[in-house]
């Protein structure tokens, strides 16, 4: 698939959209209505459409440590923010619900409108959040029972802070799942947020399946962008758009449009 489907450029880039913590998570603020924080994310919305991205992921970063299966006020609280920001949603955007709870995330993808859900839908991992089961088989029927067939799904090959449990090159993961027909892209990822993955790595995913696009999930900035988007479709990026390069900082408008100038002028080349 080619992303332009979405996007209309070429090699877009998408911006997080981390949402403020939501109710039930450890650092809610009780203080504030959900109205507080459609006011912190519409920040954060601005800072990301004024400084010129193509589409925008939201996601509940701030639920940290995130659950595998998310509750339904997570579920609730998440979709009423989005709902409230659609109107200034003027780019593509797309749902993760963190941390790969994918039924969730199509069913708030479905409920607002959203073009593409960001998952996991592959594999079995452990690592920091524990032991994480994908269930990928079951996660595609329930995406056709609720009829989001139209809303395209990005996973993540190689999720950040885990290891798989199958010690199978990623190269040879990537053709597997391409040919099971699950994805119309694949997210590649560094060890954390903030750092980017391997690029020789990336150069034989997309070398294995020329014909899915392969997105830079994490660690972008303007000093490493121009060397990556020579070999990838597109990418998503959170902590090089935030104030002081941290993860869950605000969004810095200045900082998403220097990195947009050198995109803009890659894609002129």
């Amino acid at each position: 698939m080619s992303i332009q489907e979405i996007f209309q450029v070429s090699k877009p880039i998408i911006g997080m959209l981390h949402l403020p913590p939501l109710l039930g998570s450890p650092n809610y603020d009780y203080s504030k209505t959900l109205d507080d924080l459609v006011e912190i994310a519409l920040k954060d919305v601005k800072a990301l459409i004024n400084g010129g991205v193509d589409g925008i992921l939201i996601s509940n970063e701030n639920d940290v440590p995130y659950l595998l299966k998310v509750g339904p006020e997570t579920i609730a609280s998440f979709t009423y923010i989005v709902s409230k920001l659609k109107g200034d949603l003027t780019v593509p955007f797309g749902i993760d619900v963190l941390w790969g709870d994918a039924k969730a995330s199509y069913a708030i993808a479905k409920s607002v409108g959203a073009r593409f859900v960001r998952t996991l839908l592959t594999g079995v991992h452990a690592g920091d959040l524990g032991l994480i089961n994908t269930y990928g088989a079951e996660v595609m029927r329930y995406r056709k029972f609720i009829r989001a067939d139209d809303i395209k799904t990005f996973i993540y090959l190689n999720p950040e802070m885990s290891a798989p449990l199958a010690q199978r090159p990623l190269h040879i993961v990537a053709r597997t799942v391409s040919w099971l027909s699950i994805a119309d892209a694949f997210c590649v990822s560094g060890p954390m947020p903030g750092m980017p993955p391997d690029l020789d790595l990336v150069k034989r995913i997309k070398k294995e399946v020329p014909a899915v696009a392969v997105i830079a999930n994490t660690g972008m900035n303007k000093e490493n962008i121009e060397k990556y988007l020579k070999v990838v479709d597109g990418a998503i990026v959170g902590t090089g758009f935030k104030i002081g390069n941290i993860t869950l900082n605000p969004v810095d408008e200045n900082r998403v449009k220097e990195f947009m100038e050198i995109v803009k002028r890659i894609r002129k080349d």
